[in-house]
């Protein structure tokens, strides 16, 4: 294997983690902002009203998502297997 395919591997490996974990985490994001303006607007300054929001959200995202997710590592890892098998 050369150097050329473990930086392709590696690569790959890195824009797989950004392409599974972006959704999740925009999902957080947005969540957040939303209790954010609710919480400036109604000047309630709770800790747990924007954690618990988004931890629900990020759950849910992610009980959403895993199929796809699991769809994505799964075709990297047969992808990973034919490499080291060619090689």
């Amino acid at each position: 294997m050369s150097e050329a395919d473990v930086v392709t591997l590696l690569r790959d490996a890195i824009w797989l983690t950004i392409k599974l974990s972006a959704p999740i985490l925009i999902i957080g994001m947005v969540v957040g902002l939303v209790i954010s303006i609710i919480q400036t607007t109604t000047s309630i300054q709770e800790q747990t009203l924007t954690f618990v929001p988004k931890l629900i959200a990020t759950l849910l995202s992610i009980i959403v998502l895993a199929s796809w997710m699991v769809q994505n590592m799964s075709e990297y890892t047969r992808e990973l297997f034919r490499l080291i098998v060619r090689h």
